[in-house]
């Protein structure tokens, strides 16, 4: 248990604390995820390429590129070198409206050292494929490792295929269909893979399938990890959904409290105006 969790640890990125996901190799040996090492750059006011595209290295050919982020189409080279003649962004060292692009240094969160990119910056970079590998080998092995199984199934208990989070339970393949009889109100819950710790089914991006995790109040829109990083938002408000939802709520309760308030007012003016019309009527 305590090798399998020290390995764990050598699998999680420094940045966002999880597992890697596309990691890029560093030149100084150290791995980021994709998205994180975009994120970075752009909080250092680097122009780079879309953080949703994928890695233009070797390493990335069509067929290892992932099909949830394939689609993603990657700003044209003529594209950037206006922006940057233009002196949109800025780099350390870098006068505005130069015309040559500088080279991008990226601050790397392991060694803490700023490690030379050149001027391709995340294009330079190759994708780590082999510790992508150890990584969903890792997933599944911790997945067979612990088998969940049926809550509903009288001893011997089969292995769970299916959960469903509006029950909060995991159930085998004939559990589940007894569970949700055709016709009714529960055969419209969608399985999921079985799991022990049951969340609240959270919004989903409609546009890159990832869960919401903040606010944009500039756009008044919920957004993604992946839509917070593009350059579509980089002026804009954005606040964890956490804190928009107090601040909204707080204004809602606010103002229903005032019309509240102010129902027995309104109630006395009709009554009023109702006399009025009968006395006029007469």
């Amino acid at each position: 248990q305590t090798s399998m969790k020290n390995m764990e640890r050598e699998l999680v990125c420094p940045v966002c604390k999880e597992m890697y996901k596309q990691p890029l190799a560093l030149p100084c040996t150290h791995n980021v995820c994709h998205v994180c090492a975009s994120e970075v750059l752009l909080q250092h006011g680097h122009l780079c390429c879309d953080p949703t595209s994928e890695p233009t290295s070797p390493a990335a050919t069509p067929s290892t590129r992932s099909p949830r982020l394939g689609r993603r189409v990657v700003p044209k080279p003529d594209r950037l070198d206006r922006l940057l003649k233009s002196g949109f962004g800025t780099y350390p060292g870098r006068k505005r409206g130069a015309v040559h692009p500088q080279t991008v240094s990226f601050p790397c969160p392991a060694c803490q050292r700023d490690v030379d990119l050149g001027e391709r910056g995340l294009g330079s970079l190759f994708r780590n494929l082999t510790l992508e590998r150890v990584v969903e080998r890792y997933r599944q092995t911790i997945n067979i490792s612990a088998a969940i199984m049926c809550q509903f199934c009288k001893p011997p208990q089969l292995e769970a295929t299916k959960g469903c989070t509006e029950c909060k339970s995991s159930f085998c393949n004939e559990c589940f269909k007894l569970y949700h009889p055709w016709g009714t109100q529960k055969a419209q819950h969608e399985p999921t893979p079985p799991t022990l710790t049951f969340r609240p089914k959270g919004l989903m991006c409609p546009e890159h399938k990832e869960e919401v995790t903040h606010y944009c109040k500039t756009c008044q829109r919920l957004v993604c990890q992946l839509c917070r990083v593009r350059r579509t938002h980089t002026s804009h408000k954005i606040t964890p959904v956490l804190s928009a939802y107090q601040a909204l709520r707080e204004k809602l309760t606010k103002s229903l409290a005032y019309i509240l308030s102010s129902q027995d007012t309104v109630q006395t003016q009709i009554a009023e105006l109702e006399e009025t019309v009968k006395h006029t009527e007469v």
